[in-house]
């Protein structure tokens, strides 16, 4: 019962952290009340992506004449696309659970909680147990923010969860909220044959992202069909009848908006309530726990990652902070995470990948800049494959040549941004980038295109 490690949450955090921390020689154990691989791989980043696939290939279908192709007919099986959902999701927690035997992580189901001294209780079937550890790291994500005056009843008005299970796609669905997971669902529910109002409180939609890629974004899924309200909030959600009404206050006043489901995408909030935090002395603030840079809490021997912590939630930056975290505890010397160079992706269509600043960013931060821009109209391997929507934007200090910004919208995007992630953490310059030989016809090239551009040496624009 006793153990090095144990990592309270098995999602990309603490399935990560747990396995790595058994490669380092510690005796590691994992708890998890649910399905291993957590909300990422059973109700998030992994299920969402089949979803949007489906609806991909969908699209595909329907415009299969641009291509040379013709097709009789057509029909989304909308039960068939949410059972290969959560099939690809099912396997891959199964393959989470291969892993963890395989590094000899022991899994201990049921309710966890820490407690003082170095324990954990855990409840399973009424049964408590507990644990003692020298080591635990508390991993327990988040989950979809509920607002008070868009209480969530899973029916008619619902989170990203209940998204993923509908037993048919509504006719009409207002979505609040256009972040990741708004547009992400506005675009699979659009191609499902859905009519779709987003509702967005600030100036653009994905209002994280650089301006250029909002106002892309926003013409891209206009021009599909989904319907944009940008300043506006919705007030009120009334479900007495058949289907919502929901009252929208914007720039002209309040106008109601009749539809079957209203999606709730307003973010996530953190899982650490009834976990035991409290009664041990962790501190929090604003909903987050607070960590030192290798995620130490106040409390020695006490470690917290991933969304419940006041840094990027997104599974990458979860398995990262895992892994520095055992590391750390097991006496090497990992470097600290660079929270300024963590690549964001959002994979409605056109997709959207990013890191670094945005160009108002860096002008507000006193940059002199060199900023270019490719788009896709002029990329042979795009227009090729019928996917012309979206360019790359780069963003350069002047005056030394370091790589500020990389912004991308476009077919397939999520797969280029790497290239910026690793070469702003190698420090290299847009010169270096300009003159590294891309392969062409490709999308990637398009990254030196842009480069050329910020350096006045655009040869295809």
């Amino acid at each position: 019962m006793n153990y090095d490690v144990i990592v309270l949450g098995s999602g990309p955090g603490g399935y990560v952290t747990a396995i790595r921390a058994s490669q380092l020689g510690l005796k590691t154990a994992i708890i998890e009340k649910e399905s291993l691989g957590g909300i990422c791989l059973n109700w998030g980043c992994i299920p969402t992506k089949a979803l949007l696939k489906s609806a991909q290939v969908f699209e595909y279908i329907k415009h299969a004449e641009d291509y040379g192709i013709n097709v009789k007919s057509a029909d989304a099986d909308f039960p068939s696309i949410i059972k290969r959902s959560r099939d690809v999701a099912d396997g891959m927690s199964g393959g989470i659970a291969y892993l963890l035997k395989k590094n000899k992580v022991e899994v201990l189901k049921g309710y966890g909680k820490v407690l003082k001294g170095n324990k954990v209780s855990v409840t399973t079937d009424g049964i408590n147990t507990e644990y003692i550890a020298k080591n635990i790291i508390v991993a327990t994500g988040a989950r979809s923010r509920v607002l008070a005056n868009i209480p969530q009843d899973g029916i008619k008005i619902i989170g990203y969860r209940d998204a993923m299970t509908l037993k048919s796609a509504p006719k009409e669905m207002v979505i609040v909220g256009s972040g990741a997971i708004g547009v992400e669902f506005a675009y699979f529910y659009k191609a499902m044959g859905s009519e779709v109002t987003i509702v967005e409180f600030m100036p653009n939609i994905v209002p994280v992202e650089d301006v250029d890629v909002s106002k892309q974004l926003a013409r891209s899924l206009k021009k599909s069909g989904i319907k944009i309200m940008t300043n506006a909030s919705v007030e009120s959600v009334d479900t007495k009848g058949s289907g919502c009404k929901v009252l929208v206050k914007g720039k002209k006043g309040e106008e109601t908006i009749e539809c079957d489901v209203v999606l709730s995408a307003v973010g996530i909030e953190a899982n650490i309530e009834n976990i035991g935090l409290e009664e041990v002395g962790i501190k929090t603030e604003r909903g987050r726990v607070l960590v030192d840079d290798f995620y130490q809490t106040n409390v020695p021997g006490y470690y917290a990652i991933g969304d419940i912590l006041p840094t990027q939630a997104l599974a990458h930056v979860a398995s990262a902070e895992g892994i520095v975290c055992v590391e750390k505890i097991a006496g090497h010397n990992p470097e600290p995470i660079d929270y300024g160079n963590i690549p964001g992706c959002t994979y409605c269509s056109p997709e959207i990948a990013s890191v670094g600043m945005t160009e108002a960013a860096a002008k507000e931060a006193g940059y002199e800049l060199k900023v270019g821009k490719f788009p896709f109209t002029a990329s042979g391997k795009a227009s090729a494959a019928g996917h012309k929507d979206g360019f790359v934007k780069v963003i350069f200090d002047a005056k030394y040549g370091e790589w500020l910004g990389c912004h991308m919208i476009g077919y397939n995007v999520t797969e280029l941004i790497a290239e910026a992630v690793v070469a702003r953490k190698l420090e290299t310059t847009g010169h270096e980038i300009l003159k590294s030989i891309h392969p062409h016809p490709t999308m990637s090239e398009a990254v030196m295109e842009a480069v050329a551009d910020a350096y006045d040496e655009v040869i295809h624009i």
